[in-house]
């Protein structure tokens, strides 16, 4: 009988022992995620960790990247403090859909405007003595402040606070007056740089990638990564002009890569992350109509017409591209894919891919240089994987040359009075 009752007793006691909790998701994500991605997840100097924003990433290397971190990113790896049951889990959550995805629409940006020195009340000449045209503007991303720096002394002019976790680089006007901030939670700020002011901000998004300024100076381009979304702005005081939806014609959402200024076409280009295209916005007063799908007689615009003004041109790609080049006239854009092993060539006159180049690994585009060698145009890029720099013919789209490196490169940088990069 007691031997019954020792029994019982035993099993009851292991019935009562607490299993081994389940990793919490939410306290993870505080403790490891939320100062680079935000508490809510929309994004702060990481990107927003929403289903919406994740489309192109599969949950398995989701985990990887995780445990492993990511590459010539600020993303490091968590594989020696978290286990696979915790990785597990902080999937599991960031792909778990808010509630209540936020809303930042028209309404909201107007709201958002903030002047603190109305265009034209400021005086049109430098408030120092260095040359204005010849200034650096030092982002630190440490603390949140900017120095503007004298660039023939190198000498600090002035220090300033900027909103948080700045992204995309400062654009600057044509004048060089002005020069225009982003920030990862779609702040835009106008600066003065010759009364070292800033006259005016508006937030344009939740979770922005950067701005463009147009070659005229007349208008900035604000890329989303949250919501999906272009938001253009009267570059005099930031007020709203136009929102437009990143969407393919058959409704498929995308993030916003980046947008770039192309003046001697007077337009923007825009990189788009979930959909095969790339877009072509006018921002000329008498823009050339963009035809929409099939068009039975091009001179009797028989079928859809955007005459703008902002008119978009669809240009459809064979692969997403997520990087950018393009040579010195802006009449070819070369773009490579994360997930990709080559380049393609867009001609932007056509609106088509006219060459492919052999570019494994990751290259940076975008930090590439271009030069002439032997009479041809050539450029360089770095590459974010291997230690390459690439040089390719821009006559031929061929490759030339592969520099080998002591490892992965970032950026190259030239300048046209030196024979150095």
């Amino acid at each position: 009988m007691n031997r019954h009752v020792s029994l019982l007793f035993l099993l009851t006691f292991l019935i009562s022992l607490p299993l081994s909790a389940a990793p919490d998701a939410s306290k993870l994500y505080a403790k490891h995620c939320a100062e680079c991605h935000g508490d809510d997840r929309l994004g702060r100097m990481g990107p927003a960790l929403l289903p919406e924003n994740l489309v192109r990433l599969r949950k398995p290397k989701a985990a990887k990247v995780i445990r492993n971190g990511r590459p010539a990113t600020q993303m490091p790896a968590f594989g020696d403090r978290l286990s696979s049951e915790a990785i597990a889990a902080l999937v599991r959550y960031i792909y778990t859909p808010l509630p209540k995805l936020p809303v930042w629409g028209e309404r909201e940006i107007r709201a958002s405007r903030i002047v603190h020195y109305p265009p034209g009340s400021l005086p049109d000449k430098p408030v120092f003595d260095a040359d204005p045209l010849n200034l650096f503007v030092v982002v630190e991303l440490g603390d949140h402040h900017a120095t503007i720096l004298d660039g023939d002394r190198l000498d600090p002019i002035h220090r300033f606070k900027t909103r948080l976790n700045l992204h995309g680089g400062p654009k600057f006007s044509p004048s060089g007056r002005y020069v225009y901030f982003a920030s990862r939670d779609g702040w835009i700020s106008k600066f003065d740089l010759y009364n070292l002011k800033t006259t005016v901000e508006v937030r344009a998004g939740i979770n922005t990638r950067n701005l463009a300024v147009s070659g005229d100076g007349r208008y900035v381009l604000v890329g989303n990564y949250l919501p999906h979304s272009l938001v253009l702005l009267d570059a005099r005081d930031l007020s709203l002009i136009k929102v437009i939806p990143a969407r393919a014609l058959d409704g498929t959402s995308s993030r916003v890569s980046a947008v770039y200024s192309t003046p001697p076409r007077g337009s923007f280009i825009v990189a788009l992350k979930d959909i095969p295209e790339v877009w072509e916005i006018s921002y000329l007063d008498a823009p050339e109509p963009v035809y929409i799908g099939p068009m039975h007689d091009y001179q009797y615009e028989e079928g859809a017409v955007d005459r703008g003004p902002f008119p978009v041109r669809r240009i459809h790609l064979d692969d997403i591209l997520d990087d950018f080049f393009f040579d010195q006239a802006y009449e070819h854009l070369i773009g490579a894919s994360r997930d990709g092993n080559n380049a393609q060539v867009v001609n932007l006159i056509v609106g088509r891919r006219i060459a492919t180049i052999d570019l494994p690994g990751m290259p940076h585009l975008g930090s590439g240089i271009t030069w002439e060698y032997r009479g041809h145009p050539v450029f360089a890029t770095p590459n974010l994987r291997t230690g390459e720099v690439t040089v390719v013919d821009m006559t031929n789209w061929q490759v030339i040359r592969r520099i080998k490196t002591l490892g992965p490169g970032f950026f190259m940088r030239s300048h046209e009075n030196t024979p150095y990069a």
